[in-house]
């Protein structure tokens, strides 16, 4: 596949060589990569710091979809004809998948990786769960991380799939270019589970499992969520989102889903939007590591460790603000600037 230019900041030959591989399309350095990049061991998170800016040049050609859903609306399995549709087609498909339950379950997302049963067994695809344990910020940094690798490694179509139905959808939707949001056939008292921010995230929505007896459900479900499209002020000028009928199981309806994430990603292209939407994520990106790097220092202070047993059960026990309990432990961490308590 050729060697990518080198990035501006020098990388360690380890991380070039490891970097080349990727972009050879070595599978099992692939893996090893992500593997690196959801450690949270300091020295291999410098590691991945470097394998990351030697393949930066190496992406940015792939189309990032976030597909999300309430529970029973099929996301597996719609991903799975999506993607093996895709790969027939041509394409190379990576599924990702941003999964905090995962913490508290075990890791349900295998369940959902057996249930990809094609795209896992497909050689043009690439099916990887989330790490489990962390916090959702952490799960969805790892996935950014793995969506650039996946892309450097080829893949065309990276397919970040959320697994609750919460924060993880904000978090998916600052890092791809479509967010479609799954529904399964529901009346309208069940529409009003699905919140109002989740809708204004939407760019496509597609209504699944439109099929036998479901038909008739589906057709008044999209019909109800076209209203509520209408009711919410677009994310984008001239672009209203469309509301689509699919059958994952009949293999129906899919197809124009494809096409309408490609109208969608043609749109922000023909605006000047795309470009703008990316370079507007990798700066929160940025400023999410910092966030991170910064609470991890602040929790590993030997000053801040001494105190914050004794201040967590002083705001337990309602004797201490968590406001003065916060200026605390920034004081005891030195920070400049922290009122004195």
């Amino acid at each position: 596949m050729g060697a990518p230019p080198g990035p501006s900041c020098p990388v360690t030959a380890e991380a070039a060589d490891l970097a080349q591989r990727i972009v050879d399309g070595d599978r099992r350095a692939l893996a090893r990569s992500i593997t690196l990049v959801e450690s949270t061991r300091p020295d291999q998170r410098a590691r991945a710091a470097e394998l990351l800016d030697a393949v930066l040049p190496a992406t940015g050609r792939a189309v990032r979809v976030g597909i999300s859903g309430t529970p029973g609306a099929g996301k597996s399995t719609f991903i799975d004809e999506l993607g093996s549709r895709l790969t027939a087609a041509g394409h190379r498909v990576a599924v990702l998948a941003v999964d905090p339950s995962s913490r508290r379950s075990g890791g349900s997302i295998m369940g959902d990786k057996t249930r990809m049963a094609r795209l896992a067994r497909d050689p043009a695809a690439f099916v990887r769960p989330s790490p489990s344990g962390g916090t959702l910020g952490g799960v969805a940094r790892r996935t950014r991380e793995a969506a650039l690798l996946c892309e450097a490694a080829g893949f065309d179509v990276v397919v970040v799939e959320t697994v609750g139905v919460g924060q993880s959808e904000t978090a998916v939707a600052e890092m791809v270019d479509c967010f479609v949001l799954l529904a399964a056939p529901a009346g309208g008292d069940e529409l009003q589970g699905i919140k109002r921010g989740i809708m204004e995230l939407a760019d496509v929505i597609v209504v699944n499992k439109a099929d036998g007896d479901l038909l008739p459900a589906a057709r008044r479900t999209a019909a109800d969520h076209r209203h509520a499209v209408h009711m919410l002020r677009p994310r984008y000028p001239g672009w209203t989102v469309p509301v689509l009928l699919a059958s994952a199981l009949e293999g129906t309806g899919v197809d124009e889903v494809w096409q309408a994430i490609r109208r969608f990603e043609e749109h922000l292209r023909a605006e000047g939007l795309l470009d703008a939407l990316r370079a507007e994520q990798a700066v929160a990106w940025m400023w999410s590591e910092m966030r991170e790097h910064l609470l991890d220092a602040f929790r590993r202070d030997e000053k801040v460790a001494a105190r914050l047993e004794e201040v967590e059960a002083a705001v337990r026990a309602g004797r201490l603000s968590p406001t003065t309990a916060a200026h605390e432990l920034l004081a005891a961490h030195g920070l400049a600037g922290a009122p004195e308590v």
